[in-house]
């Protein structure tokens, strides 16, 4: 199993189309085979900042979402409203 925080910042004004297209896509994300769980989180102090976390049931599994048509369409529209460069960290579960 794998787990996975990606921190993204945004500049203010982009929050509000960040969100939408999450929630646009947060569906279809999840429906991906081995994708077990995917939330949004808010940082409370900067609200600018958000992470998602996501749990697959492989690496593979996540490698095949990354290589999806579903994320060619969702990640350049996501990294065009970032004000700085997104943080990944991922952890296997044995």
């Amino acid at each position: 199993m794998l787990l996975r925080v990606v921190r993204m910042t945004f500049d203010p004004t982009q929050v509000p189309a960040f969100l939408a297209l999450f929630r646009a896509s947060e569906h279809r994300i999840r429906q991906q085979p081995g994708c077990r769980h995917l939330e949004l989180w808010q940082d409370a102090d900067q609200p600018h900042i958000y992470c998602t976390f996501s749990h697959w049931a492989s690496a593979a599994d996540l490698d095949n979402y990354r290589r999806s048509a579903l994320f060619g369409e969702v990640w350049p529209a996501t990294k065009k409203l970032f004000a700085a460069p997104p943080v990944a960290f991922s952890s296997t579960l044995v």
